[in-house]
């Protein structure tokens, strides 16, 4: 008990360390762009402080309980599995539930959807007892693998793995117009409609004259970190470490440094991306080997097509990454010879030439390819031809192992370094 009320300790310093560094634009002068743009964003930013204290009683009851240790291999797979079923039904009753609502048909939803509230609120409170045991079964099944790859401190990951399931901020992306480069970014309320998400860019990019957009996140390196609801337990264990490994960067000078240039996040997010797949990767290898034939490679966007298939299609597939990739390349071209209307323009073609094929992109612009473009761990897509995720990825193949590539580049500070690195 002593022992784990030091470890509840030492992960509430953490997470106070963590809650102030997420909140540090508040103390920024006015005259920095974050705080230009939180002029617009106040009334409805995400309370990072008040989210962590709340998590971290979630954790510090679980570790107290130490709820791992209770349980046999075969029960914690069955309750993992329990707990993603669990959570796709909660959003199949959702749905049905705001179609509800949205019928016109329906004279009287609220007397047409009491079965279906009842059985919500019923799951909901299953989940709620539920969901915390699987996070704790996935916290140290993560962190033996991380063990094994030699990322931890006598045998502790540091700082511990602990991640939370719950609803996200939206994320407020904002760029240059006349260059495709993240002025900053700022999380907002997860419950904000889309027409509030796009009156909201409109406002910041007339007031401001930039190019901004509100994109969803699947999950975010606060402390504990954030993750989204989701029945992929492929995906779900990628988020778990691709977030862990920003905690585990953030006490090293690359994750020090993730906001001091384009070219760092660039390296932080190629960096958690690549070290997220390889790690979900192991863990359903270890404890769920009959998900490991699902396996797929990362993806930056999750896009699928819209309605039935058009069997021309299949003669003339539609490569989404290749033609991200040109979008990209020739919006930076028109940029760079100062043709900002232009390549608004020529974007938002673009944008209808991808929602033709089935890819429903609300908005293509500057602040789109910010964000998209800095997880370049695959191949072409929103990255265009920016040299910093091929050098990552070449760092990467140059390594003997995933832990040597990340204890490498967690002490690089700059693009050069890299650079230098993947020379020799």
């Amino acid at each position: 008990m002593f022992f784990r009320t030091l470890r509840g300790i030492e992960i509430a310093c953490y997470a106070i360390f963590f809650a102030l560094l997420l909140g540090s634009s508040t103390l920024l002068a006015p005259s920095n762009p974050t705080e230009r743009v939180r002029t617009f964003t106040r009334p409805v930013e995400f309370d990072y402080f008040d989210w962590t204290l709340n998590a971290f009683g979630v954790k510090f009851a679980q570790g107290a309980l130490g709820t791992p240790y209770y349980f046999a291999e075969d029960a914690r797979h069955s309750l993992v599995a329990d707990a993603l079923e669990l959570s796709g039904k909660i959003m199949q009753d959702e749905y049905q539930l705001q179609m509800i609502y949205t019928d016109p048909q329906v004279e009287d939803p609220e007397s047409a959807s009491v079965e279906l509230r009842a059985e919500l609120s019923q799951l909901k409170s299953r989940q709620a007892q539920l969901m915390p045991i699987s996070e704790a079964f996935l916290q140290e099944q993560v962190g033996e693998v991380v063990d094994e790859l030699g990322l931890t401190t006598g045998g502790q990951p540091i700082p511990p793995i602990l991640f939370h399931i719950t609803p996200l901020p939206y994320d407020l992306i904002v760029s240059r117009r006349d260059k495709i480069q993240s002025e900053t970014s700022i999380s907002l309320l997860p419950n904000l409609s889309v027409d509030q998400q796009a009156a909201l860019e409109a406002r910041v990019d007339k007031g401001l004259n930039v190019s901004s957009l509100v994109v969803p996140v699947g999950g975010i390196g606060s402390y504990p970190t954030m993750v989204e609801h989701t029945t992929d337990l492929n995906w779900l264990t990628d988020t778990i470490a691709h977030e862990w490994i920003h905690n585990w960067l953030t006490l090293r000078p690359l994750g020090m440094n993730y906001d001091s240039s384009a070219e760092l996040r660039t390296m932080n997010e190629t960096t958690a991306s690549i070290a997220g797949h390889e790690i979900g990767a192991l863990v359903l290898q270890r404890y769920y080997p009959e998900l490991t034939q699902a396996l797929l490679p990362p993806a930056i966007l999750i896009n699928l097509p819209l309605g039935p298939i058009d069997p021309d299609d299949l003669r003339k597939p539609f490569d989404f990454r290749a033609e991200m990739h040109t979008t990209r390349v020739h919006a930076d071209e028109l940029l760079a010879e100062g043709k900002v209307a232009e390549a608004e323009a020529y974007m938002e073609q673009r944008r209808q030439l991808f929602w033709d094929n089935g890819y429903a992109i609300r908005k293509l612009n500057q602040a789109f390819f910010a964000f998209y473009g800095a997880y370049a761990d695959v191949p072409g897509g929103a990255a265009g031809e920016d040299p910093v995720g091929p050098a990552v990825r070449q760092l990467r193949a140059q390594s003997a192992s995933l832990g040597d590539f990340l204890r490498r580049i967690a002490q690089m500070s700059s693009f050069q370094q890299l650079q230098e690195a993947v020379a020799n």
